[in-house]
């Protein structure tokens, strides 16, 4: 029998062709309830030759259970959506609920319109309730679907709306870098990040990071990056030819490509110039030396899952949840005081 034709099998076929009811047929293939051993293989046999694929969320909400949730991915390529897409899978289980899981790549999605079609596919399967691991997707284009099942963004902020959240305090990590490179002594400074229609989350980390370098009386100079790692990475070492004695990334893909850049012409890194990143994710990251930030995918997820389970259980307030977490330091080689 096909895939096909198994999907087609229904509980009523199966209760037919073992001759009980169709609610025998359903406590026998659950195991609940008493019913004899006989009659118990009976049906099963009947499910086996038939090739019935019991439809679990189908079966959940007839049941009234809300196990099944929808989650919206943007990457899973990426070590910052991988882990947390790991992360958010053994909570779940866990937890004891389900994760139906659907993916947009990374190339070209005008206005997030791939990642709201994904959203669809994932009511349209019925889920109670979905999480959304994207920055992507606008606070106004989430809207529409808390009017049908609570939704929760997990690893970006949500400022207003009736949007929960539970995120990466990336203006902490910003602030954080700083503060480290400030510390080392630098006073003259390049930001490389996406702009905010590449990167709402390197939007948010740069302009802290600009804020807190401004503030301590540092001459800053901001570089709009395209969506690529490489993207403008001619024009930071420009401003380091210009005088800047550090270059603050917005992620460690970023911080690699600065890296390969200075390497190739000649800058040594850290003596004529220190350069750090944000995320701490990166395979390999500890023994290249990364100066960066890890952010908290492990505690984002952790709260996520059970922020989710408290909504499907009707145990949340009025107010949207809103929990945000900071990560820690890394402490690389990657960044000292200039002209060391």
């Amino acid at each position: 029998m096909s895939a096909d034709s198994r999907l087609n099998v229904t509980i009523n076929d199966v209760a037919a062709a073992a001759g009980v009811s169709r609610a025998t047929a359903t406590r026998a293939l659950k195991g609940e309830g008493r019913i004899a051993e006989q009659t118990r293989q009976r049906i099963l046999e009947a499910a086996e030759r038939l090739g019935y694929v019991p439809n679990t969320i189908a079966a959940e909400l007839a049941a009234g259970r809300t196990g099944t949730v929808g989650l919206m991915l943007r990457d899973a390529s990426n070590p910052a959506y991988g882990r947390l897409f790991a992360r958010l899978q053994d909570e779940a289980h866990r937890r004891g609920l389900d994760l139906v899981t659907v993916t947009v790549g990374i190339g070209a999605d005008r206005q997030g319109a791939k990642q709201v079609d994904a959203l669809h596919r994932l009511l349209g399967m019925r889920v109670a309730g979905l999480i959304v691991a994207t920055g992507g997707v606008s606070t106004a284009q989430l809207e529409p679907f808390a009017d049908q099942v609570p939704i929760l963004r997990a690893g970006r902020m949500e400022a207003e709306g009736r949007i929960h959240a539970v995120y990466y305090d990336e203006s902490a990590h910003g602030r954080m870098l700083a503060a480290h490179v400030l510390g080392l002594g630098h006073r003259r400074v390049a930001v490389l990040a996406g702009g905010p229609d590449v990167s709402f989350t390197e939007q948010l980390r740069a302009s802290a990071m600009r804020d807190a370098l401004t503030d301590a009386g540092a001459e800053v100079t901001m570089i709009a990056a395209g969506a690529l790692p490489e993207d403008n990475v001619a024009d930071a070492l420009e401003a380091v030819r210009a005088g800047a004695t550090a270059v603050m990334c917005a992620s460690d893909a970023r911080q690699l490509a600065v890296l390969r850049a200075a390497r190739d012409a000649g800058i040594a890194v850290p003596g004529a110039l220190s350069v750090t990143g944000c995320d701490g994710l990166l395979p390999g990251g500890d023994l290249l030396g990364l100066t960066t930030v890890r952010i908290p995918v492990e505690q984002v997820a952790a709260a996520a899952v059970e922020a989710m389970q408290r909504l499907l259980a009707g145990e949340a307030g009025a107010e949207p949840m809103r929990q945000g977490f900071a990560g820690e330091l890394v402490n690389g080689s990657t960044a000292g005081p200039p002209g060391r």
